[in-house]
């Protein structure tokens, strides 16, 4: 299997490498995390470091379930570490281990070696973890593939709106790029293939770790995020949507699950940024899926109707690959034709080194009032911060009133 070029990730890795820190990639499931460090450790050979000085453990694989104990597995890593040398230590899904911490903090002490960690579930960063190595870990998370890896990978060619429109058929789950023949892809393979990651996710991730036995309702509240995904709601809206629907369901319970999503990285929560006033508001959040592939195949067979909330969580994810804090935007604005001022939803308040910039994402504006309503929304906010308009309109990079429209492709493909 040809290895799919991820430079962002590989660069991390490499401005880390060596420094005295421990490197974690946290990530959801089969998003790519140990093939990054397959690629590493490619690198690190290259280099000239022999096999002997690189260490790989995958806590999962049943041959290591006797070093599922930390004293053990510590143990087992340090007796093979080449003394007075720099050794590379890879530990996949550490999280399986009881008190893992302790083997983890044990191996980064010694100043011989570099230590490298997957986990895909968040918690494994909370509590003793956290304390114990506070200031001393960097945090790598790793996404799906972003539209411009998918690209990169494709084995066929196509325009770029063709291949968005396969981004969204498939996933940016890397293994899915091996699942064609010599026309295209096998979209019963695909399927399948999401499912499996998505089942294994919220048996073991969310149900096994939360201590949940309701499978059935755990799936259909994932399913109904989902749905949702990119609407703002609030925790009781949810509560409330579901116990009408037939699924009756207390606020705190709910809380919970979405707790344990987040968790999984199934689910990312964007909170609310008051644009005049600087500050993170507390309601009314927006939810999206860590995939909007692996979002389509939990959606069944229903059309791409809502191609404007798909694409919004499409940015939403470039943003963080990007290195953005994210939030949703509110300004108040002017209103001339209601002679008032009017609350108005920026979609993405994206605050990097520089500042704030802001966000509009919308399938097309060819449409005057669409146009003017998109545009007002940005318009309306005083600063002179950057200000985009994404769309999928074939038009070149435009500028109204400081107003960057760009087509939304030529952004997510751009270095």
């Amino acid at each position: 299997m040809k290895l799919i070029e991820r430079p962002l990730y590989m660069k991390k890795l490499y401005t880390w490498k060596d420094k005295h820190m421990v490197k974690i990639l946290t990530g959801v499931r089969r998003c790519g995390k140990s093939t990054l460090f397959q690629m590493f450790k490619n690198e690190l050979r290259a280099s000239g470091i022999p096999d002997n000085r690189i260490i790989t453990l995958n806590m999962e694989d049943p041959h290591n379930s006797d070093l599922l104990d930390w004293h053990k597995l510590y143990d087992y890593i340090d007796a093979k570490l080449i003394k007075g040398q720099k050794n590379y230590v890879f530990i996949d899904e550490i999280q399986t281990v009881k008190d893992f911490q302790r083997a983890a903090d044990g191996l980064f002490i010694n100043e011989n070696v570099d230590l490298y960690l997957t986990g895909s579930n968040s918690h494994f960063q909370s509590g003793e973890w956290a304390t114990m190595l506070t200031g001393r870990y960097i945090e790598i998370h790793v996404l799906p593939l972003s539209f411009k890896e998918y690209v990169s990978a494709y084995p066929f060619v196509a325009t770029k709106e063709t291949m968005y429109q396969k981004y969204l058929e498939t996933t940016g789950f890397p293994a899915v790029l091996t699942m064609h023949d010599d026309k295209d892809f096998d979209k019963m393979a695909v399927r399948d293939y999401v499912n499996a990651i998505y089942n294994t996710i919220v048996l073991k991730d969310v149900a096994e770790n939360k201590k949940i036995r309701d499978i059935s309702r755990l799936d259909r509240i994932l399913r109904f995020m989902a749905d949702q995904a990119g609407n703002t709601t609030s925790i009781k809206r949810i509560s409330d949507i579901l116990t009408s629907d037939g699924l009756p369901i207390e606020s705190h319970t709910v809380e919970s699950y979405l707790d344990a999503f987040l968790d999984s990285y199934l689910l990312y929560k964007v909170k609310r940024y008051d644009i005049k006033g600087a500050n993170i508001l507390r309601t009314m959040d927006k939810y999206y899926m860590v995939d909007v592939g692996f979002l389509r195949v939990m959606m069944d067979k229903r059309p791409l109707s809502d191609f404007g909330h798909l694409l919004e969580n499409v940015v939403y994810l470039e943003l963080l690959r990007r290195g953005y804090k994210v939030y949703i935007g509110k300004s108040d604005v002017f209103d001339s034709k209601q002679s008032k001022m009017v609350s108005k939803e920026i979609d993405f308040v994206a605050i990097g080194p520089n500042g704030p910039e802001y966000y509009q994402v919308a399938e097309t504006v060819k449409d005057k009032d669409t146009f003017e309503r998109e545009i007002g929304a940005l318009d309306g906010i005083r600063d002179h911060n950057p200000k985009y308009l994404l769309t999928t309109d074939a038009v070149p990079e435009t500028n109204y009133k400081g107003i960057q429209q760009i087509n939304v492709f030529d952004w997510l493909l751009k270095d």
